[in-house]
């Protein structure tokens, strides 16, 4: 669920909708959500000194409650 209501918050704000992917790993210290956007979208993900990204944060540690996730932006050169 966090997966989904994340990636459709992403594909509102960058220009390349389809090229958007989350995908929720899941480790011992809790849930981590990678998202993956194609490299012109990147800065819009971020927003300027970090703002959109922390705001993706806070919504989806709100939606996520007690259990808690974190939100990573993956550099698009990285491997999967």
């Amino acid at each position: 669920m966090l997966a989904e209501a994340l990636e459709h918050l992403v594909r509102g704000v960058v220009d390349n909708p389809d090229d958007v992917s989350v995908r929720d790993k899941q480790l011992r210290s809790g849930s981590i959500l990678e998202v993956r956007v194609h490299p012109d979208d990147l800065g819009k993900v971020i927003g300027r000194a970090g703002r959109t990204a922390t705001a993706f944060r806070t919504v989806v540690s709100a939606l996520a409650g007690r259990g808690g996730a974190r939100v990573d932006f993956v550099d698009v050169d990285r491997r999967r």
